[in-house]
């Protein structure tokens, strides 16, 4: 349901306290009062803590520094003068004891008359003494019909218009962000160069990715890495190239539902954190990457809100790839913290936000540690597939060597004997060849001259790699994954599994 008709709803219903959390102070407030005219004579009144009461000129200035006198003030009005009370900023208030008592006395006389109580707020913050008679509204960012809208209304007021393709283009740009940074934006191009060009969208990126930072939430993470840049991993880059095109009009109106994510389980510097950098690149799709951990904050109420709006965010930029790297670590042991349930919460509004979404946010989750994570996010629903990437295969790591050694020393790849360095390599992971490329640069120029398959080999026999530091670890992935709880990421890795279910003694 649309915010405006969700809104009016509860205008009728007499809900007398409604909660929007929302950072667009201006533009919730002109749907307030389009929603409240349409209901009839209904007033709408509006307070701050430094001019008090706006509007009338009897009431103007009335409850200036005051939060308990903007309450009063309420019950002042004629029980049948119909009216709705916008409070800036009030979350900062709501733990005086005054102010709660108050709220909740006039909670209980305004069920009977035409009054609404509204606080806008940029988080979510309420105490647990009026979760009872308090109804929080979520007010989403623009739609692309709202972007559109002012973008054409902008563009109009300076007499320059743009071709359909350049709307839709800019349009499509402006995704995620507010109104209020729209027409900054806009405005920054025209102060620029006098007018606003299709060019100039690089400034709207520039501008959602500020937008992004200040969230402290998720990251705009630039890509540049290719599938190409993945060496092995088969059977995980043939699904991702079947599924490029999900996200177009054209799947759209095949009637192809969109993608939901990826989960990528497996050992440490296999090549998952690359693979989503891949996928957003090979798509064509902004890469945002959520650090869980920044989910979590000190004051109650604001993990929970700061999960809705990592969501909202994330679903107005949508079609997007949200990484998640090492989700393992970030909800492993939701159930046993010592935090009055606040991790529980967040896991679960993040866990139905995935099974439940329609909007284009295709999740990639990478896990090392598979026993760490809950059972709920494993089942059916919450990811399209898991995939296990295991340590490479001789052939795929000859494929790494090759790919790291084209973006060294590209004129002079035949220089090195790869089949050697890939059979000299066994149970090395992608990670440890790069670093063993690096030591071996290392050594080439410590003597003043380039490196060679020697100097890479002297740099591998002095690397002990992970598949032995950490065997029982890795032994149980690669039992999981032989077991069938997951799809094989490599096609040797699939041959391998099967084979050493063949060997099992009943």
């Amino acid at each position: 349901m649309a915010f405006s008709d969700e809104f009016a709803l509860l205008l009728r219903a007499r809900y007398p306290l409604i909660y929007i959390p929302t950072r667009e102070e201006e533009r919730v407030e002109t749907a307030i009062a389009t929603c409240a005219r349409a209901q009839g004579e209904r007033s709408v009144y509006l307070w701050d803590f430094v001019d008090g009461y706006q509007g009338s000129p009897n009431d103007v200035g009335f409850g200036q520094r005051n939060p308990l006198q903007a309450l009063e003030f309420i019950e002042k009005l004629a029980p049948n003068a119909a009216g709705v009370f916008v409070l800036r900023d009030y979350y900062r208030f709501l733990d005086d004891i005054s102010v709660s008592r108050k709220l909740r006395n006039l909670a209980r006389s305004l069920k009977s008359q035409p009054k609404n109580i509204v606080i806008l707020s940029p988080q979510l913050t309420i105490p647990d003494d009026l979760t009872e008679v308090t109804t929080v509204l979520e007010f989403a960012l623009p739609t692309i019909a709202e972007i559109k809208t002012e973008v054409e209304r902008l563009l109009m007021a300076m007499g320059k218009g743009l071709s359909d393709r350049e709307l839709d283009n800019v349009v499509q740009s402006c995704q995620g962000l507010s109104v209020e940074r729209i027409r900054r934006v806009i405005a920054r191009a025209i102060a620029q160069h006098g007018e606003f060009r299709s060019e100039d969208i690089g400034l709207i990126l520039e501008e959602k990715r500020q937008t992004i930072r200040q969230t402290q939430i998720l990251d705009f993470y630039p890509v540049t890495e290719t599938v190409s840049d993945i060496g092995g991993l088969d059977n995980l880059k043939e699904w991702l190239l079947r599924r490029g095109g999900a996200f177009s009009e054209k799947a759209r109106q095949y009637g192809l539902p969109a993608p939901k994510g990826l989960l990528l389980v497996g050992i440490q510097g296999t090549g998952k954190s690359l693979t989503a950098k891949a996928i957003a690149h090979q798509w064509q799709l902004p890469l945002l990457r959520l650090d869980v951990g920044r989910l979590f904050g000190g004051v109650v109420g604001e993990s929970e809100s700061r999960t809705r709006q990592m969501i909202q965010l994330a679903e107005a930029l949508a079609p997007c790839v949200l990484w998640i790297d090492e989700i393992d670590k970030a909800f492993a042991g939701v159930d046993s913290r010592g935090d009055a349930g606040t991790s529980s919460r967040v896991f679960g509004t993040f866990i139905t936000w995935m099974a439940e979404k329609q909007s284009s946010v295709f999740v990639v989750s990478t896990a090392n540690n598979i026993q760490s994570l809950p059972p709920e996010l494993l089942r059916k629903g919450r990811f399209d597939e898991i995939f296990f990437v295991g340590l490479p295969s001789q052939e795929e790591r000859r494929a790494i060597f090759e790919v790291h050694l084209s973006h060294l020393r590209p004129q002079a790849l035949q220089r090195y004997d790869l089949d050697r360095l890939a059979y000299e390599t066994p149970e090395f992971s992608g990670a440890e060849i790069e670093q063993t490329l690096v030591e071996a640069m290392h050594i080439g120029f410590s003597q003043n001259r380039d490196f060679t398959t020697d100097d890479v080999l002297e740099a591998a026999s002095q690397t002990v790699p992970l598949a032995r530091t950490a065997q029982e670890q890795i032994k149980f992935l690669q039992d999981w994954a032989a077991a069938g709880k997951a799809r094989l990421a490599s096609k040797h890795n699939q041959l391998s599994a099967r084979m050493q279910q063949f060997q099992e003694p009943d």
